[in-house]
């Protein structure tokens, strides 16, 4: 049978989901097709974009026998080409169960063999989802790019050619003010609505992508200070310092971090890496009992400067510097919460944090590779998963969190 080439047609059956958001085929030649626009069960016409000897990639451009989960789309954006909501056509019912589907993929093939799961099903991952209904609105920080014209959107997939149609994930008082206003061409807009529903819109510089913004340029509506409440602790900080998207996550994440962490530890000192402005402060205090210490790092000088008086009521040390840094130099912990960025947080933090023999340790993931390579480390560490949930925190895309406990080998919890 003849290989086929980049810009060859092919009618592929998508028969799962891949992470990054592509469907998985089959193509006649027995390589692997990893195809944009498709849905588990389509059948479809897709052109090949790149071609290898075992695998290759492509774009759909007819469905020809749609999928019992596919649906109209759901984003406007989405459906206009951006790279915003793409699970936009999968019913939101089965986008959850696709997600750990891939969760589990992952998790099998990169860290089973390093002992991590012993002891541990799959079975036992418990399944949160943060939004009832698919779409609706629920987030309440957006980044933006601004085309020639002055008009800030959403970017086309793997572009930066804008899209100025309505994104279905963004609250609609964020579009409102960001549609009165125009931009410097090339920048970046942040766009957040606060817990007290002021919504700010701040122009900075672009940076590279996976990079944080941190300076404000220009505030164009609202203080540019954003105030967010987590139970009693109210924190204010720039816009442009990091803070969950989905409006219920804060709150979930400190729920779990506060149920699992419960306990009684020998050393009470408990550790929040990557920690932002501190919003898992009161969760790790509240777990490890009053008379028990909590150091928060982060790098973000602003978002430093919030925890401090959001969170004086706690024993309570906030460290200016990047966690691979200071991590050596920290009192040894009991309990040790991270929320490390998309690349994860490494095998030599993750050594380096297992030399310090926390009791126990909460790892939060928001990406399914990275989070399994990190799990791997653990396990060489001699740590083994307890507990674990995945979060659906970012309904209509790819994305989503995990939550994992971990406990040392002989170190009671």
């Amino acid at each position: 049978m003849p290989e086929f080439t980049a810009g060859d047609d092919l009618t592929l059956t998508a028969t799962s989901m891949a992470h990054g958001g592509e469907a998985i085929a089959h193509a006649d030649d027995g390589r692997v097709v990893f195809v944009s626009g498709a849905v588990p069960g389509d059948t479809v016409t897709a052109t090949v974009t790149k071609a290898k000897k075992r695998w290759a990639r492509a774009t759909t451009t007819a469905v020809q026998v749609p999928s019992e989960f596919r649906v109209e789309a759901t984003c406007p954006a989405a459906a206009a080409g951006a790279g915003c909501c793409d699970y936009a056509s999968i019913a939101g019912e089965n986008q959850l169960p696709f997600k750990r589907d891939i969760l589990i993929g992952q998790l099998a093939s990169l860290a089973a063999r390093s002992g991590v799961f012993e002891g541990f099903d799959s079975q036992q991952i418990e399944d949160h989802s943060l939004s009832k209904t698919i779409p609706s609105p629920w987030r309440t920080r957006v980044r933006f790019g601004v085309d020639s014209r002055g008009r800030a959107g959403v970017r086309k997939l793997q572009s930066n050619e804008i899209v100025t149609e309505r994104c279905s994930q963004v609250f609609p008082d964020i579009y409102d003010e960001l549609e009165k206003h125009s931009y410097t061409p090339g920048a970046e807009v942040i766009a957040v609505r606060d817990s007290s529903g002021s919504v700010h819109v701040v122009e900075s510089a672009r940076v590279p992508r996976g990079k944080r913004v941190e300076t404000i340029e220009k505030v164009i509506a609202g203080t540019g200070a954003v105030e967010q409440v987590v139970g009693k602790h109210r924190f204010v900080f720039p816009a442009t310092a990091f803070w969950q998207a989905h409006e219920q996550a804060p709150e979930t994440y400190a729920e779990i971090i506060r149920t699992w962490g419960t306990g009684n530890y020998d050393i009470p000192v408990g550790w929040d890496l990557y920690g932002g402005v501190g919003v898992f402060v009161p969760a790790i205090a509240q777990a490890m009992g009053e008379d028990a210490k909590v150091i928060s790092v982060d790098y973000s000088a602003g978002a430093n400067a919030s925890s401090q008086e959001a969170l004086s009521e706690f024993n309570f040390e906030s460290v200016d510097g990047r966690v691979e840094a200071v991590v050596d130099a920290l009192t040894q912990p009991g309990l040790v919460v991270l929320d490390p960025p998309r690349s994860g947080a490494g095998a030599e933090t993750v050594q380096a944090i297992a030399g310090k023999q926390p009791e126990r340790i909460i790892h939060i993931g928001c990406d399914p590779a990275t989070l399994a390579r990190d799990l791997s480390d653990w396990g060489e560490a001699g740590y083994r998963v307890k507990k674990m949930a995945i979060i659906d925190a970012f309904p209509n895309t790819h994305h989503f969190e995990v939550m994992v406990e971990l406990e040392g080998a002989g170190i009671p919890g």
